[in-house]
């Protein structure tokens, strides 16, 4: 498995550069069966490193673009009376795949958005009182742009609750900057990019991501960190729910697994912390860099356990 998660990470470099630890992060909640939200202004590569990704996994793709006007069954399908039948019949919206790309989600209605609500926590979809269920594998990428309030909608804490990880991409360095320059002037790679894995060998890399070894001193530690969170004096009004407490015990099986390691370690914790839990606070005024702030000074005041964290 740790195979597999290389392979696929070599092949989204020749597409994204200097996104290492964004692609490790990405393939980490693959891997712990989480959907995902990059979030960063236009044209830091949110849309490429999804598709990148996509056509580097023989999976069924969709896009949805999300804007103002799209209506919930334009996601999850519709009942429709087919004449010559006589009878009324479903036709699947795009959520009926295996890797889903919500571009630009929160341009949507607040109601189309919760359309993806049973989808991502349930794997299922209901309309008109029939639940169908979704592929196997079934993984969100959604995109959204911070920057922008004209013609957005904020996701409701339910919806972000859903995400295993919030991600911003960051800005590349003059070096980075000019190697782009260098691998696009004459080519564009995402055209030319193959699949390296197939669809089976995704919902194993799941199956073995949930046999990664936690040692009982670091669940102590997951619980520490989620605890501290809702007794957190100050702006945070709300902490992190028992859904971000499994969040984070999934991200950080689905990290050493990127690592390329069959037990966690408190650095697995570390890493992927801040990306699970400071979405799912809730601060007074909604201040990003204060969530952000409020996990990374949790991180340096809870002690780390000291322990051999390798299977017995």
């Amino acid at each position: 498995m740790e195979d597999l998660l290389f392979r696929i990470k070599e092949n989204v470099s020749k597409v994204m550069i200097g996104k290492e630890h964004v692609t490790e992060l990405l393939l980490a909640a693959l891997a712990a069966g989480g959907h995902i939200l990059l979030e960063d202004v236009p044209g830091t590569g949110k849309t490429v490193l999804a598709r990148a990704l996509a056509k580097s996994m023989d999976l069924q793709f969709s896009r949805v673009q999300f804007t103002p006007d799209l209506l919930p069954s334009d996601v999850t399908g519709l009942s429709f009376f087919n004449q010559e039948k006589g009878k009324f019949e479903f036709k699947e919206g795009p959520v009926f795949t295996n890797l889903l790309l919500a571009d630009e989600i929160n341009r949507a209605t607040p109601r189309t958005q919760s359309s993806l609500l049973e989808c991502m926590a349930e794997g299922q979809v209901t309309v008109d009182g029939i639940t169908s269920r979704l592929g196997n594998p079934f993984f969100v990428i959604a995109t959204q742009n911070p920057v922008e309030t004209l013609g957005c909608f904020p996701l409701p804490e339910a919806q972000m609750d859903r995400f295993l990880m919030k991600i911003t991409m960051g800005n590349m360095t003059a070096e980075e900057e000019r190697a782009m320059l260098d691998r696009y002037i004459h080519a564009e790679p995402l055209q030319k990019l193959e699949a390296v894995c197939r669809l089976e060998e995704i919902a194993e890399l799941q199956k073995k991501c949930r046999e990664v070894y936690v040692h009982e001193d670091l669940r102590d530690y997951i619980v520490n960190l989620v605890q501290a969170t809702r007794g957190n004096a100050g702006k945070v009004a709300a902490g992190v729910s028992p859904r971000g407490t499994l969040a984070l015990l999934r991200a950080a099986q689905g990290y050493a697994m990127v690592q390329g390691r069959d037990f966690a370690v408190p650095e697995d914790i570390k890493e992927v912390a801040v990306s699970v839990l400071a979405h799912r606070l809730l601060t007074e005024y909604g201040n990003e860099q204060e969530k952000v702030q409020t996990v990374e000074r949790l991180l340096q005041s809870i002690p780390v356990p000291t322990e051999n964290w390798e299977r017995p």
